[in-house]
């Protein structure tokens, strides 16, 4: 029997720097759609500030060919390791999981410039017959390496 809480990760090379791709996924969200419209169509800001612990956000985005929606919490930010991660409170990920939480990391290279964005989705299935999100992270990995395009170009 398999558990219904599981963990999927994946790590996504770039070649700007920790430092731009964590300021775009922790204080500048919004801007994400600028870089893969075709992916992210938008992301609110529904209450606090942008960047800050406690926030929420919605995000509205094409998940395997469907227009999705996902309301999410700011729930740990450190700037130091810039790391950031989202707890999914509403939307159409809760239609299939009890909770769902969304962690990014970036780590910098050590030589030649460019740094890694480490994925990982932590979650719990509403039931056994749930597939596992690696959909969802293959969709992480494609909107990453497009913002990472994205701010090489300088936009």
């Amino acid at each position: 029997m398999s558990s219904l809480f599981g963990k999927v990760e994946t790590d996504v090379e770039l070649n700007a720097s920790a430092e731009q791709f964590f300021d775009m996924f922790c204080n500048r969200p919004h801007h994400v759609s600028n870089a893969c419209s075709d992916k992210v169509q938008a992301c609110a800001l529904h209450e606090g500030d942008w960047g800050n612990h406690g926030s929420i956000v919605c995000w509205n985005y094409v998940h395997d060919g469907e227009p999705k929606v996902a309301k999410e919490v700011i729930e740990g930010i450190d700037r130091n390791n810039k790391s950031i991660s989202y707890r999914v409170i509403d939307g159409d990920l809760m239609k299939d999981y009890k909770s769902f939480i969304f962690k990014i990391q970036v780590i910098p290279k050590s030589e030649g410039g460019g740094s890694i964005a480490h994925w990982t989705l932590e979650y719990e299935k509403l039931h056994h017959g749930i597939a596992h999100p690696e959909t969802l992270l293959n969709l992480a990995t494609q909107v990453s390496k497009d913002v990472d395009s994205h701010l090489i170009k300088g936009n």
